[in-house]
This record gives C-alpha cells, sequence and structure tokens, in this order.
C-alpha cells in the first residue's frame, strides 16, 4: 500500500514540475497557460468551494481537482512543447537524492 501511496505522490509531483515547465514553454499555447493559472489560483486561494476549515473535505477538493485538472490541461498541450516539458522536468528531478530510483 505505501508502495502505491509513493508511486502516486511521485507521479503527481512529476506532473506539477511538467505543468511548470509547459507554462514557461513559448510554444504552449495560451488556453493551457490561462488554464494553469486558474487552477494554482483556485488551489491556493483561500476561497474554495468547500472551506479548508472543514479537517478532510477542505483539503479533498484541493486534492481531486489537481488529480483530474492536471493530466486534463496536460492533454491539451502541442506534443513538441509536451515531451520538451517532460525532458526539463526529468533533467530537474534527477538532482534531487530522494527523487532518483533505487536500484
Amino acid at each position: 500500500m505505501f508502495l502505491r501511496l509513493r508511486r502516486l505522490f511521485r507521479t503527481a509531483g512529476r506532473d506539477i514540475v511538467v505543468l511548470w515547465y509547459a507554462f514557461r514553454h513559448p510554444h504552449t499555447p495560451g488556453t493551457v497557460k490561462l488554464l494553469s493559472v486558474a487552477l494554482a489560483l483556485y488551489v491556493f486561494s483561500p476561497v474554495d468551494l468547500v472551506p479548508d476549515a472543514l479537517p478532510v473535505l477542505g483539503w479533498l477538493d484541493d486534492a481531486t481537482l489537481l488529480a483530474i485538472g492536471i493530466p486534463a490541461i496536460l492533454k491539451l498541450m502541442p506534443q513538441a512543447p509536451l515531451h520538451e516539458s517532460y525532458g526539463a522536468a526529468d533533467r530537474f528531478l534527477s538532482r534531487w537524492a530522494f527523487w532518483r530510483k533505487r536500484a
């Protein structure tokens, strides 16, 4: 079970970094950049559909939106900038010891 959670967090973290590099890529369409900003604003905004003051539900709506929103936004990306963003994210993440795959 813990290995599945670790794999989930590793994949989600990688997708967040890929989305960051895709946002900074000059050939990324404006709609993808706008959706990325809207997603980040909602997650970090104090105004939510479900307030964060509720113990579990407040964080669950943000996590659900991230889990659905990030892959959906990445699917809207053209292949060339997306491929370059994955490469840049992998190079960035390979520098961190906790991210390296163990043999």
